[in-house]
């Protein structure tokens, strides 16, 4: 079991990251934030997805005008992602957002930061210190010849001064790089230094086929170590698609429980059916279940020798065969199939299992 270093809590609106809490799933929104309505339908597709935080750029007044409706009506904590002018993130806490994240590159002079710090102190809303390997401090890109685990680190303990000389603790530290080992190291680091809660996440990761890789293996290998209190997988494209991936990285740690979990095989010469289609179609609808009350496991498996066998782990699934297949539950074999029927029956068996577990809503 995972051993989690337990940090101090802060408390983004109704979400508590760190102090031991469970493992938080966030993303940003890629609408225009001054696109009220547009922005808001992205927010509850997040949500529906499982996402707990979303984080929203402001790059103008405008924007930073924008997030007061925003935040009334959005069911998840909104963060304000805040470059440059620190005078957004003023107007930001102004109209109700529940938090701030700030990249200490270019936010600019010490009494910028003391202004931000002024604005938040009274409302208590947190403030993530984004320390990214692209947009480091240049004094600090000069002193160690470029963007380096001990160079990011300098930074965001810089920053961590700075907010606790002015008496405020309300903070998440991220060490962001679109390099793997960059980011393992500059995260090893900080760990061992801080007790502030830590975001993780791999910058930049790329499309759904790179950053996929990456992001298991940055963010799967630091929560593996007991280190991280929140994530983001970022993906190139609809931030939807980050939702799924962080939660299963998070399920195959034993971080989170999901409620709902289709296993299948690889496939090998002993296939004679479909499988891939099968599984997919399964796992289409197995995405649109309701809360459960119980975890569902369904298993889609593509040898009626060793299938049922090999998942008798999985509440119920199907082992396809040459022209037939078996339905199983619990690794027992209950029926003997056409291979045409065979999904059928299995979606059938869901179904069931969906009218028994419903959570009440």
């Amino acid at each position: 079991m995972i051993q989690r270093k337990t940090t101090k809590p802060v408390q983004v609106g109704s979400v508590t990251v760190g102090g031991g809490s469970p493992i938080v799933i966030q993303s940003m929104t890629n609408t225009d934030t001054r696109d009220i309505t547009g922005t808001l339908a992205q927010i509850y597709s997040l949500a529906e997805a499982g996402c707990e935080i979303v984080r929203l750029a402001v790059l103008d007044d405008d924007a930073a005008r924008a997030l007061k409706d925003i935040a009334i009506a959005s069911p998840l904590p909104v963060i304000a992602d805040i470059h440059f002018d620190y005078r957004l993130a003023i107007q930001a806490v102004q109209q109700g957002i529940h938090g701030l994240r700030l990249n200490p590159g270019n936010i600019g002079a010490r009494w910028k930061v003391q202004e931000v710090v002024r604005a938040v102190r009274e409302q208590q809303i947190p403030i993530r210190i984004g320390v990214n390997a692209g947009s480091l401090e240049k004094e600090l890109q000069e002193k160690y010849g470029g963007p380096t685990a001990a160079g990011m680190v300098e930074s965001a303990l810089g920053h961590i001064r700075l907010l606790e000389e002015e008496g405020y603790d309300k903070i998440k530290v991220s060490l962001k790089s679109s390099s793997v080992p960059l980011m393992l190291e500059a995260y090893r680091k900080i760990h061992e230094v801080i007790d502030y809660p830590l975001h993780l996440g791999v910058t930049e990761a790329g499309t759904v086929r790179s950053g996929v890789v990456k992001s298991a293996i940055g963010i799967g290998t630091l929560l593996a170590e007991g280190i991280g209190d929140t994530i983001r997988v970022s993906l190139t494209g609809d931030p939807v698609r980050e939702i799924p991936i962080a939660s299963e990285i998070l399920r195959v740690l034993g971080l989170k429980q999901r409620s709902v979990e289709l296993i299948s095989c690889p496939t090998c010469g002993r296939t004679q059916v479909d499988l891939a289609l099968l599984a997919e179609k399964v796992e289409e609808r197995l995405a649109q279940l309701p809360p459960l009350d119980k975890p569902l496991k369904v298993a889609v498996m593509g040898c009626a020798v060793n299938g049922p066998g090999e998942a008798r782990e999985a509440d119920y699934g199907i082992a396809g065969g040459k022209g037939m297949g078996l339905l199983f539950r619990k690794g027992e074999i209950v029926a003997r199939l056409p291979e045409d029927e065979l999904l059928a029956a299995l979606l059938h068996e869901i179904e069931e299992y969906v009218r028994n577990h419903q959570k009440p809503q």
